[in-house]
């Protein structure tokens, strides 16, 4: 017997009981689909946090106060007076760090806005004018503070667009040269930071720029020059690891520390970031995509039970069979083609089901604007996995009653009622 008469006898058997091959492939079919879709899910998000990460730019590297490391990576929050002015003014010197084009100091405050009737909450950051290009933001709206509001410790302030949402129903343009209060203070808004989305970083719209100057004078409590964080801007991606290593060196040598075990300081740059969230995007899909494949193991075990109950109802088929003079290795072709065909068929089915949902959810993601469904990305690897794991299963959940057919006895066959 060949494949092709295999297929053939295959589907007619399988379309004699077309309920029940329907019901049996139904296993495999979710098994698929939830596989494909769950790896899909993971695959977006993964993609979804290497955008944010990306539009925060590549060459950008994070200074921390080694007793402040926090997850507000973005924000900066921390206590420790490890970092200083001097030590800003010392890494923007390119004779010892050529590879770094700035660095920027930055204070966090908390930050509760009110304009008019309206109350909203987010971190009010203190920091230099070149912010918005270290940080690689772009303006929806007005102009960026200047280099002489930072001197002057002008009260102005740059908000994020959730900012803006919240306080003047997302008008960016309605914001500007409006006067708005931060911890009761008055604050002019000059500017409005054009959007980046949410993500595995946070929002990153949900932010306020005043100078540095600014927020010591008014927002941190008379805590003094105090630096949560320093942020570097490499002359690119590829110079990041050149300026990481000169910024180190800086800060040792500034701070008197031979031994770097010892830095009472960390760095940590987007890359580094990248890497660790991929790792946990990488790590949620395959454990998504393990706990999907377990109904494909049921479905396996269905397919074992139909295709016993099918060896049972067709014993007088395989004594004739064998007494006209087909082999044993011709019915355990037979009933293993029709396994894996019925589970080949329900795993074909279930990448389309599978497919056509993680494509409807990516179009409602993208439609309704929605931040907090990250669009599901099908991958070809994962397609062609679901499939050949749904092929497998039919050969091996197969194998038993295939090989029970065709040990049955032409004899006891031919006299099974």
């Amino acid at each position: 017997m060949n494949v092709g008469e295999g297929l053939t006898l295959a589907f007619a058997g399988l379309s004699a009981n077309r309920l029940r091959s329907t019901l049996t492939m139904l296993g495999i079919l979710i098994g698929v689909a939830a596989v494909i879709l769950l790896v899909a899910f993971g695959n977006g998000t993964s993609v979804a946090v290497q955008k944010q990460v990306e539009s925060l730019g590549s060459n950008v590297i994070y200074v921390f106060p080694s007793s402040s490391r926090t997850s507000g990576v973005a924000q900066g929050f921390g206590t420790a007076q490890t970092l200083s002015q001097d030590d800003v003014t010392a890494l923007n010197d390119h004779s010892q760090a050529p590879d770094i084009v700035t660095a920027i100091p930055l204070t966090t405050a908390a930050g509760t806005m009110t304009y008019q009737n309206q109350n909203w909450s987010a971190p009010a950051s203190g920091s230099t004018q070149d912010w918005a290009q270290v940080r690689n933001y772009d303006l929806s709206a007005g102009a960026f503070f200047s280099a002489g509001d930072v001197r002057s410790s002008a009260r102005v302030v740059v908000l994020g667009q959730t900012v803006v949402d919240n306080l003047f129903g997302g008008d960016s343009s309605a914001a500007v040269d409006k006067s708005i209060k931060i911890q009761r203070q008055s604050f002019r808004v000059v500017g409005v930071l054009a959007a980046k989305g949410s993500g595995g970083l946070g929002n990153q719209d949900n932010v306020a720029v005043v100078p540095i100057s600014t927020a010591w004078n008014y927002l941190t409590g008379g805590r003094g020059k105090n630096i949560n964080q320093i942020i570097i801007q490499a002359s690119s991606s590829d110079a990041t690891s050149a300026a990481q290593s000169e910024a180190t060196q800086i800060l040792l040598n500034r701070h008197r520390i031979s031994d770097p075990t010892q830095a009472d300081f960390q760095m940590q740059s987007q890359q580094d970031l990248l890497n660790s969230f991929g790792q946990i995007t990488g790590l949620l899909t395959v454990l998504l995509g393990s706990i999907a494949a377990i109904s494909l193991v049921v479905g396996g075990i269905g397919i074992m039970n139909i295709m016993l109950v099918t060896v049972t109802e067709r014993t007088r088929e395989i004594g004739i069979r064998k007494a006209v003079g087909a082999r044993r290795r011709d019915v355990l072709v037979q009933f293993l083609i029709e396994s894996m065909f019925l589970s080949g068929l329900g795993g074909l089915l279930g990448i389309l089901l599978g497919a056509g949902l993680a494509v409807l959810v990516a179009s409602f993601a993208v439609s309704s604007g929605s931040s907090q469904i990250p669009p599901p990305v099908v991958s070809t690897p994962s397609v062609v996995l679901a499939f050949g794991v749904s092929v497998a299963i039919g050969l091996f959940f197969g194998i038993y009653p295939a090989n029970r057919a065709a040990s049955i006895n032409p004899i006891d066959a031919l006299r099974y009622e």
